[in-house]
């Protein structure tokens, strides 16, 4: 494992048992940001095959469950500390397989109706979202549905500006401790952030159709695209 996905898990395994508690005041919209999410996670099957890409504690993957009770859940992520709380989370639930490996490399060996992830890919270069996202293309089924809930990065740098001024305004008015937010903020180092517009043309090239930004709020977007 190479040094970077070495700090990556690292500081989500330091972080994991703390990570859910926090998340609603890291981020502003957290209640859109989720449902939108799962609103789009469309399937013709009452129990689709679900791949949840740097899914760390499942909480996306939990929100789709109550949508679709009978899928099939397949969480993937690099920290085993992050996934061992996903299953707590799903410890009544049969029909889930975890794997801890980095989703940029890992073989993946069957086919999925949706493929979601929230919060996980701006930590990928630009060349490794362009290569997962082909990954993703390949892995999915006719007509299945791709959903990436993340940050992204401002257009210009006078957008970008206005995206971290807001949040860490909000971040810093949220209610949580100082070490909290300087732990977050330490967090945000890891961050290789891509614009909006190269990643929904990115979609594009790969071959995804009907790719839209479903929602946006400052720098957090929902992206979906279709195959």
């Amino acid at each position: 494992m190479d040094s970077k996905f070495s700090d990556v898990k690292a500081k989500f395994n330091e972080n994991a048992n703390q990570y859910d508690n926090q998340r609603k005041k890291f981020i502003p919209c957290f209640e859109d940001f989720y449902s939108i999410a799962v609103s789009i996670a469309e399937s013709n099957s009452e129990s689709p095959n679900i791949l949840d890409i740097g899914a760390g504690t499942g909480l996306l993957s939990f929100y789709i469950s109550e949508k679709y009770p009978n899928a099939n859940l397949t969480l993937i992520d690099i920290s085993e500390k992050m996934l061992e709380v996903a299953k707590e989370r799903f410890k009544d639930k049969p029909n889930v397989t975890y794997i801890i490996d980095d989703y940029t490399k890992h073989q993946f060996n069957q086919k999925y109706d949706v493929i979601v992830s929230s919060l996980s890919i701006h930590h990928l270069t630009e060349e490794e979202k362009k290569q997962l996202y082909n990954n993703i293309y390949s892995i999915l089924n006719e007509n299945g549905v791709f959903i990436n809930a993340d940050q992204v990065l401002g257009g210009t740098s006078f957008i970008e500006s206005l995206y971290k001024r807001d949040w860490k305004h909000k971040v810093e008015n949220s209610g949580l401790s100082k070490e909290e937010i300087l732990s977050g903020y330490e967090r945000t180092k890891l961050d290789k952030m891509s614009t909006l517009e190269d990643q929904v043309c990115w979609l594009k090239e790969v071959g995804f159709l009907d790719v839209d930004c479903i929602y946006k709020y400052f720098n957090f977007v929902v992206l979906f695209g279709r195959k």
